[in-house]
């Protein structure tokens, strides 16, 4: 299916591992992009007017997301970039966002374990990784709908991408046989939420990252008296590789999907379903920072896909016509998956996604019911108004913390907007009178 010109595909693959990575990043683009599946076919007439379709929908989201969620970051997201791609292009541009989000932790821990550089078991065993990571980057190609990612970064879109896959958008409606104009519209609504939470709060990407370098520094450095017989630095660098597509910033797969309010099991469930699924990089941690940053990165990652979750149930038949049909048929199409398809969902995380799902969904439904969406929205505001994973489970508590730091009621603007404010305030008072008219810098192109 044809695609955006400026396809992933294209700006990914020319990106060469380093000779000192203990994963071949060449190697895993290249296997991402030769097992991603086409998917269904059409005629390049037929392809164009799709990704037109799904990209006006796109468009369209950002006012809807901005009417719901009260986070006029506009301004802001001429920062990132809609495409709308095929499965090889998100396959490579996701491997791209894992390189960028993981690669330089990892460098880092591993010249400081390794300062005369790595073995060469470690520089061998490194295009096992890099075709393991491409394996499940192709599987994964082939079932999620969109994503927004923070890493994966270009010139014209420093603070990430938003991700459209096409083919599975078309393929998912059919096989739902829903409308494609609200279908589309309901996808882009969640994906559109991730890009203006990271808009919202830009410092997110930075939090995320110092996590998953505490988890990094920790697995390849940790004292050899404590490894277990049976572990070894290979396999724990699979499993936090493992751990980083399960908990890939704001993907939303095409199976199951968001649990609604109804048919979400209790968060006791939804808990140890999360537990279950983290349980290759659980087996490899045993420092009290890497605990503590595997914690924190859940609690992030439920809140920002419940958050859209629940966006995406905000919307009625005003805005979505067939919204409740879609979310019904959507709801149950786990069911019909095959065992072998559930396992392999399961061992790669995917089930930790819908956990995240249902926890974060309620955790912001009960905020929101407390302090309604402006008070709620101080969340985007500071790291430390973020929940930690105990508050997740306990939404009360959250919002009591807030209630007490008498935050809840002025209203959130991106940091851009609020660092501009600050300067504009702060040139008027030095000179004052009318400031002199300027030019706005022009927002890229989306799509």
């Amino acid at each position: 299916m044809t695609t955006d010109a400026t396809s992933p595909s294209t700006q990914s693959s020319d990106r060469t591992a380093k000779p000192t990575s203990v994963v071949r990043w060449g190697v895993a683009v290249s296997t991402a992009k030769t097992l991603a599946s086409a998917g269904p076919k059409a005629s390049t007439t037929a392809a164009i007017g799709i990704v037109e379709d799904i990209r006006e929908h796109a468009r369209a989201a950002e006012q809807h997301v901005e009417n719901i969620t009260g986070l006029h970051v506009a301004s802001s997201l001429k920062d990132s970039q809609v495409l709308v791609v095929d499965r090889p292009g998100w396959a490579a541009a996701s491997v791209s966002g894992y390189r960028e989000m993981l690669g330089t932790p990892l460098d880092a821990a591993l010249l400081q374990r390794f300062p005369k550089g790595l073995p060469l078991t470690l520089k061998m065993g490194g295009y096992g990784v890099g075709a393991e990571v491409g394996s499940l980057v192709a599987f994964l190609a082939s079932h999620v709908l969109g994503q927004f990612d923070p890493y994966s970064t270009t010139g014209s879109a420093p603070a990430g991408r938003l991700l459209l896959v096409a083919p599975n958008i078309v393929e998912t409606e059919r096989k739902l046989k829903v409308d494609p104009a609200d279908f589309r519209l309901w996808v882009a609504l969640h994906e559109q939420t991730h890009r203006v939470q990271f808009a919202a709060a830009p410092w997110l990407r930075d939090v995320l990252s110092e996590q998953v370098g505490i988890l990094a520094s920790g697995l390849v450095n940790r004292p050899k008296d404590k490894e277990r017989k049976d572990s070894n630095l290979k396999a724990r660098i699979s499993a936090l590789g493992s751990a980083a597509r399960a908990d890939n910033p704001a993907s939303m797969p095409d199976d199951d999907g968001p649990a609604s309010a109804d048919t979400a099991p209790s968060s006791a469930s939804a808990a140890k379903d999360g537990k279950e699924s983290q349980a290759g990089l659980l087996t490899v941690i045993t420092g009290e920072a890497e605990q503590a940053a595997l914690s924190r990165i859940t609690a992030i990652m439920s809140l920002l896909e419940g958050h859209a979750n629940v966006v995406m149930d905000s919307v009625d038949r005003t805005v979505i016509p067939t919204v409740a049909k879609i979310r019904k048929r959507f709801d149950q199409r786990g069911a019909s998956r095959s065992t072998l398809q559930k396992l392999l969902m399961k061992a790669i995380g995917m089930d930790a996604k819908q956990a995240q799902y249902r926890d974060g969904a309620k955790f912001v439904r009960t905020a929101v019911d407390a302090l309604g969406m402006e008070g709620f929205n101080v969340i985007w505001r500071s790291p430390e108004h973020l929940p930690t994973e105990e508050e997740l489970h306990a939404p009360e508590t959250w919002v009591q913390r807030m209630r007490e730091t008498a935050l809840v009621g002025a209203p959130v603007e991106s940091a851009g907007a609020a660092e501009s404010a600050e300067a504009a305030q702060a040139d008027a008072a030095a000179e004052p009178g009318p400031a002199p008219s300027g030019t706005e810098e022009p927002t890229p192109e989306q799509g």
